[in-house]
């Protein structure tokens, strides 16, 4: 199996973020480490004040010999019952799918 991260990046809608991590770290992270391959989640938001596009990122540990099935699996869920999107997440996402060149290095 090889390993990849998807980085997901995100902003909450304005006025609405309190509701929007709440969705996405009780509803959406799990129901996302249900499809195959899928094993983990990592959350991150950006310090106050730094600039950036997005305040948010999301990093998904996949195991998978088979990127483009876990993907299209993802995409097919999104907007179901099985994957719900919350509308206080802004409609502006960027996702991306790397694959591990190395093993993780730790002090």
């Amino acid at each position: 199996m090889t390993a990849y991260t998807l980085l997901v990046m995100t902003n909450a809608v304005k006025g609405r973020e309190d509701e929007y991590n709440d969705w996405y770290s009780n509803r959406h992270s799990e129901d996302l480490l249900k499809i195959d391959g899928v094993l983990g989640v990592r959350r991150f938001k950006r310090p106050d004040g730094e600039f950036g596009r997005y305040k948010y990122i999301a990093l998904y540990d996949i195991e998978t010999d088979q990127p483009a099935a876990v993907m299209a699996e993802l995409a097919k869920r999104g907007g179901t019952d099985a994957l719900p999107i919350s509308s206080a997440m802004d409609k502006n996402v960027s996702a991306i799918l790397y694959e591990a060149v190395a093993p993780p290095i730790k002090a």
